[in-house]
C-alpha cells in the first residue's frame, strides 16, 4: 500500500473517532437553567435590580428588575458573584424569549417548588 493510501486511511480513522466523540457528547444532560426570583432589595433605596450586558456594575443597563421578577439562569453557578440570566413574563414562563443579561447574585433567590 502507497504512503498515499496509508496516510489517507489514518485520516479516515481518525476523522470517524472524532465524529464518534461529537455524536456522544450531546447525550449528555446539558443545563436546563433554575428559577430564581429578584429579592433582598433595600425597599428604601432604590428597588430595583440592574439587569447588565456583562457581569460586571460597570457594564451597560439593560432593565431595572423590580422585586419579584422571575428570572432563569443560563448556568449552574455564578461567575464572581454574577449570573446570565433570561427575565420570565412569570412563575410559568418557559419560553426562554425575555431580555437577558446578567444580575448580581446576592440579590436573587432561588425558587423552591
Amino acid at each position: 500500500m502507497s504512503n498515499f493510501l496509508k496516510q489517507t486511511k489514518l485520516l479516515c480513522t481518525v476523522a470517524m473517532v472524532g465524529v464518534g466523540l461529537v455524536v456522544v457528547a450531546p447525550n449528555a444532560s446539558a443545563y436546563s437553567g433554575e428559577q430564581f426570583v429578584v429579592c433582598k432589595l433595600n425597599p428604601n433605596g432604590d428597588n430595583f435590580l440592574a439587569l447588565r450586558t456583562c457581569g460586571s456594575s460597570n457594564c451597560r443597563m439593560i432593565a431595572k428588575l423590580r422585586p419579584g421578577t422571575f428570572v432563569i439562569s443560563l448556568e449552574p453557578t455564578p461567575v464572581r458573584r454574577w449570573r446570565e440570566i433570561i427575565v420570565q413574563r412569570g412563575i410559568q414562563d418557559q419560553s426562554y424569549k425575555g431580555p437577558s443579561g446578567w444580575v448580581y447574585d446576592k440579590f436573587i433567590c432561588k425558587v423552591q417548588y
